[in-house]
């Protein structure tokens, strides 16, 4: 699909969020498209929920615009096509899940329409979360993983499109988290657009379609689930005394094979099926080998390059750089 023929729930342009002197978010280009699940990458302090809140309406910006379905995010009813979940679920911890329900409800003005009334929503919402049995229990006894999903199911009063959601399985044990991970899931087969905000990198992986990396407030890199795929193909890691010696004999004997040189006694190859030749090879030309392995880059070890800024040298001519979305 083109470029010009994506439809986006979110783009946002030179977005930018300062506080005094300081800008939390600079000159943010965000697109998130319809139907993804866009995974929110970045550490502690880099910007997220700053970004998140501005998306939701929460915070202004500075300076910088933000369109919703094409559309600008202060166009009349343009918010009720948003549903959040901020840093905490600001439940009322005397009230049981469904008086939460309730109250929220009625702040957001919702009518009843005979079948769609608030009731039925509401029944329907927490037996899709799991919240059905919770009957009188106060919210203030639930687990976290209960307190997490009667937020969840707040942000889907009103059928929004979009769910904006900042650190939904923080603090989970890891049933938890599975049946966070399988409610997330069902909502997007269901045609939700979903922003996913995590420090649990191996949680998003299993479900994100598109990830935005962010550090000290830009946006360093948007990518498809199917181009970071390429991009952390296995590899053949080798640490020798010196990969000056030992690159160019590499690259005479196995001119196909990409490699990286990721630090001065490390090399990577892509697409070598078998290793135990080049061990021979670098020993018989007396290159001393220290370690050597197959290894699989997932997104954690992505991420943490992009964070350091630690890109590998390349030194493969017949090498072609993926095109980012």
């Amino acid at each position: 699909m083109s470029e010009s023929q994506k439809k986006y729930a979110v783009e946002t342009m030179a977005l930018t969020k300062k506080f005094k002197d300081k800008a939390a978010v600079n000159q943010l280009n965000m697109k998130v498209e319809e139907g993804a699940i866009y995974g929110f990458i970045g550490r502690n302090g880099a910007g997220k929920s700053t970004t998140l809140k501005m998306l939701c309406g929460l915070a202004g910006a500075t300076s910088g615009e933000i369109r919703l379905y094409g559309k600008p995010l202060h166009t009349p009813y343009m918010s009720q096509r948003i549903g959040s979940l901020i840093e905490s679920a600001g439940l009322y911890p005397n009230m049981s899940a469904r008086q939460n329900m309730i109250m929220k409800a009625k702040c957001l003005g919702l009518t009843d329409n005979g079948a769609n009334s608030p009731e039925n929503t509401i029944d329907k919402l927490l037996s899709v979360t799991g919240l059905s049995n919770t009957g009188n229990k106060k919210a203030g006894f639930f687990s976290m993983g209960m307190k997490q999903r009667l937020g969840i199911a707040l942000a889907l009063l009103g059928n929004p499109d979009l769910l904006i959601l900042d650190e939904p399985i923080n603090g989970l044990d890891p049933e938890g988290i599975h049946e966070i991970r399988q409610l997330l899931l069902r909502l997007n087969e269901e045609g939700k657009t979903l922003i996913i905000s995590s420090h649990i990198l191996g949680e998003l992986s299993r479900i994100s379609t598109h990830y935005g990396i962010i550090k000290d407030g830009m946006l360093v890199e948007q990518i498809s689930q199917e181009n970071l795929e390429q991009k952390c193909k296995s590899y053949f890691q080798i640490e020798v005394d010196d990969t000056k010696h030992a690159l160019p004999l590499i690259t005479e004997h196995a001119p196909d094979i990409r490699t990286e040189v990721y630090d001065n006694h490390t090399l990577r190859l892509y697409d070598l099926k078998e290793g135990a030749w080049l061990n021979q090879l670098l020993v018989e030309h007396h290159i001393q080998v220290y370690s050597s392995g197959f290894h699989h880059m997932d997104l954690e070890e992505y991420f943490l390059n992009k964070m350091d800024g630690t890109a590998p040298a390349q030194n493969n001519a017949n090498r072609t750089d993926t095109v980012l979305e």
